[in-house]
């Protein structure tokens, strides 16, 4: 005997975002805004000058991607559950890409899901991270391997919050805005070659271009089956890093500098690339300052943290490798020995 339960529908999850000043907003419900130290002393005040509710609270959660872990998480929960929300309630993730990451996952579990706003603080989860509906926390086996798709309510995007922005937090959101650029828009990457980022109407376009071409990819692969997979574009190589490190030395867009270095030169040896476009990409990426070497101290150790990669299946490593610039390719064919001779350019075999 078979029974059959029916659940095919559309669900419309789109959601609006706003790039311009922070509009005042007020909500008939608890809300609570999860944030960390920095980011409240630097901007709470502005951000309650804009947001009232009918409860509002504040949770803080330490600064830092070692703190992307289910006890952070759990003390958002305690929070919600202490201050009694239900289902109509909502979040709002105020900061970066930790930030956002965190209140997303933490919104989707909390009584099986409740709504969540995204205000980003920082370049990279003004262009990327905040963007798509991605959550989750980091664990000993690597980053972001626990978590589930959720996608915000709204986005605001407001470049006021940059304005006490550092220049390495700059560069990282700038590391995701050139992946976006060599894997999507070789117009878009001509562009970043001659732009001054420094200048704030130049920045905001920067901003409003990588924002259309995340936008543009997540309404055509929303859970990441396909097209989308592409943003992961130096992930692989830099999620590793990350692992490594601990997530100490490196912020997150630097690590995936890194990576798509290492990448760019896999689609080197394959022969996906001219080594002249993979200069032009890594002198890009120099150019402010974005790190663009790494010494692996164990070749063998960091190929076996490859299989940890969400993308990958059974024994196959899955690679996003860019076509020149403006185009890329997800492979699954890369044979160990080419893999482990690329390793071998950025360090030694133990």
């Amino acid at each position: 005997m078979q029974i059959n339960i029916p659940l095919k529908q559309v669900i419309d999850n789109s959601y609006d975002i706003t790039i311009d000043a922070l509009p005042t907003m007020h909500f008939e419900t608890k809300v609570a805004i999860v944030t960390n130290p920095k980011i409240a002393g630097l901007h709470l005040a502005h951000l309650l000058g804009k947001l009232s509710a009918k409860e509002l609270y504040i949770i803080t959660i330490p600064d830092g991607e070692h703190y992307k872990t289910q006890e952070s998480i759990d003390t958002i929960l305690e929070s919600l559950f202490n201050h009694r929300f239900n289902r109509k309630s909502l979040l709002v993730a105020f900061g970066g890409g930790v930030i956002g990451d965190m209140s997303g996952y933490a919104a989707s579990i909390y009584q099986r899901g409740i709504d969540f706003i995204q205000i980003p603080t920082t370049l990279l989860s003004q262009v990327d991270a905040s963007v798509g509906g991605k959550t989750g926390i980091n664990n000993a086996y690597g980053k972001n391997l626990i978590g589930a798709f959720h996608q915000p309510k709204a986005v605001y995007i407001d470049s006021y919050f940059l304005t006490t922005l550092p220049s390495r937090e700059l560069g990282a959101g700038i590391a995701e805005i050139v992946k976006m650029a060599v894997t999507f828009s070789k117009d878009f990457f001509f562009f970043l070659e001659n732009a001054d980022i420094t200048n704030p109407d130049i920045l905001q376009e920067i901003i409003k271009q990588a924002v259309l071409i995340k936008a543009d990819v997540v309404a055509k692969d929303e859970k990441e089956h396909g097209l989308r997979a592409a943003l992961n574009y130096g992930h692989t190589f830099g999620h590793v890093i990350e692992n490594e490190t601990k997530y100490k030395t490196f912020l997150h867009g630097e690590a995936v500098a890194i990576g798509m270095v290492m990448a760019n030169e896999m689609a080197v040896e394959m022969g996906f690339m001219k080594q002249e476009d993979a200069l032009r990409v890594q002198s890009l990426l120099e150019r402010v300052t974005l790190p663009t070497t790494y010494s692996i101290k164990n070749i063998n150790a960091f190929y076996e943290a490859f299989f940890l990669d969400k993308k990958s299946a059974d024994s196959k490593l899955t690679f996003i490798l860019p076509l020149g610039i403006g185009d890329v390719t997800i492979t699954d064919e890369i044979s160990k020995e080419v893999v482990l001779k690329v390793l071998c350019k950025f360090g030694e075999v133990s």
